[in-house]
Formats: C-alpha cells, structure tokens, sequence
C-alpha cells in the first residue's frame, strides 16, 4: 500500500514514444507534485490495447519497447511508474472499478491529468464526464490537457508512426524531441554480411514492430561505454536471401571490434533507400556499397 497520507499526482496513457505531448503531460504533473507534496506518478500498459485485440500474423507497430519506454520515463522526474499488465481481465474492467481499484484503492491519487482523447474502462466507457464525477466523489483534482501541436497538427504516437512509415525522419524527431531510435542486445546472426565483406552488427528485436523499412544513416552508441559510431543499418527481412523475420542490421563505417552481447542504440537519422529484392548477392554487394558512399556522403555535409 501506498503512503496514504502523502498521495499522487496521475497521468494516465499508453505513452507509445514518449514524445513532447507525452513529456509535456508528465512535466505538469511533476510541478504539481512539487507544489502540493505528493508523488509523481505514470499509469501505462504492457502490452498495448491494440495488441491485445490484434489479428493476424504480425504484431501492430509501435514507436517503443517497454524496455525503452521504461528508459525513457527514468529521464524525467517521475517518482513512480506503474505498468498495468493490459489483459482480457483488464480490458473488461469498469471504469468505476479502475477508478476506485487503481486511482483511489491503489495510488490515493489527489490530482489526475488525461489527455484531450483520454477513454478507458470496458467498452471506452469511460471519459472526461465519469472522471469529473469521480472527483467530485473521491476529492481528487481533474485538468484536461490542452492539445500539443506542432507544424499546425497534433502531436501524437499515430503520426509519428506515420510519419517514420513515410521515412521523414526529421519531422518524427521534431515531435520526439530526439532522434528515433530502437536498441537491443548484438546477437549472432548468419554471417552473410562478413561474406560480402560488410560486417554487421544484428541487433534483436524481440518481437517488436517498429514503424519504419528500409535502409538508413544512423548513429550507434552503446550507453554503457563511449562507443559512439557512425553506420547504416537495414531494418527489414532481407527478401533477398529468402528472409522471414524481421531483423535491424548496423554496418559501422569506421570500427570493427567485437560487438556480441553488448547493448547498442541506433539513432536513425536520414534514410537512404527502401528495401529491395535484387536478383542476387553480387547485386546486394553492389548496393550495400552504394549505400556505404551515400551515407558517408551525407554525413560529411552534415559537419
């Protein structure tokens, strides 16, 4: 049980890429935990809504693991994440029970901000009026946050994912306020890229579903050392040697000490072409080569 004498300051939200309408939320609600001595806290699921009631054969794409969205709140000044396993039980809840279960039983939450489209409870019943209800009922303090717009549009996980879809890269890191970036562990992989002289890094993806295809310059770092490098790496699934499952592959431009087992971070910066089927290895050899000039190419002109 929570410290029921001190409370929390709420927001609630899947929180897909934690971009600045998410970072904005979750700053407002840390000043009011400062200001009224309660605790900051985050509310999100794992997995997603929509994957829970997905169909078909590969999962819905989305902005960041929960490994990653985890990373990412622990730069902010939150005092608590709470991750609500989204299961059938979950997603049948009322919104009456989650209110009184989670934001009331659980959290004592004393102040609570949703988003302008926030529902939630079996079926979406619930919204901005049964929350307002609530806190009347509970004496909690409800603020509706204001729309974040950006280039005369909402800020949102939707349109970033649109928008890395598209490759434009820029404007997905101006709503990010960051690069976009995916990280995993180096695992070993078929060797196919040492044989074509262009050793690769092959970097797990766990089942995640990322939003964008194709082959890319990008930055690599490994947050637990100084490795900072410069590559192009191919998210996809290598149609041309017969691929199924989808991989993220970094060739570094200037290194080649050993990477297994570390856990490295790709910062996609400009995309340099989609992916292809060629007839042949001596065809993808050629076009691995290309992109190798492109993006040196392009980060010369970037200094």
């Amino acid at each position: 049980m929570r410290e029921k004498h001190r409370g929390c300051a709420v927001t609630i939200g899947n929180f897909d890429g934690i971009h600045l309408g998410h970072q904005k939320l979750i700053d407002t609600v840390c000043q009011q935990a400062t200001a009224h001595q309660l605790h900051a806290c985050v509310v999100s699921f794992e997995p997603l809504p929509v994957e829970l009631f997905a169909r078909g054969e590969h999962p819905p794409q989305r902005l960041t693991s929960l490994r990653e969205k985890i990373s990412l709140l622990n730069k902010l000044q939150l005092d608590q994440l709470l991750v609500l396993r989204f299961n059938h039980a979950l997603a049948n809840t009322t919104a009456a029970d989650f209110i009184k279960n989670v934001l009331i039983d659980g959290l004592n939450t004393r102040y609570l901000l949703v988003g302008d489209d926030f529902q939630f409870g079996k079926n979406r019943e619930g919204n901005l009026a049964t929350l307002t209800a609530a806190s009347e009922q509970y004496g909690f303090e409800l603020q509706q946050a204001s729309t974040l717009r950006a280039s005369d549009a909402r800020v949102s996980s939707t349109r970033i994912r649109g928008l890395l879809v598209e490759g434009n890269l820029d404007t997905a890191a101006e709503l990010l306020g960051r690069s976009y970036s995916l990280q995993g562990q180096v695992e070993y992989g078929a060797q196919l890229g040492r044989t074509l002289g262009f050793a690769t890094a092959n970097i797990a993806l766990k089942g995640h579903n990322p939003p964008l295809r194709g082959v890319f310059a990008v930055s690599v770092n490994d947050p637990q050392s100084d490795l900072a490098e410069h590559g192009i790496a191919n998210i996809g699934v290598k149609p041309t040697v017969n691929g199924i499952r989808l991989c993220l592959e970094v060739h570094l431009l200037d290194f080649s000490a050993d990477l297994y087992g570390k856990r490295l971070r790709v910062n996609f910066l400009h995309k340099l072409r989609s992916e292809k089927k060629f007839s042949g290895l001596d065809e993808l050899k050629a076009a691995i080569a290309t992109d190798e000039q492109n993006a040196r190419q392009w980060f010369a002109q970037q200094t």
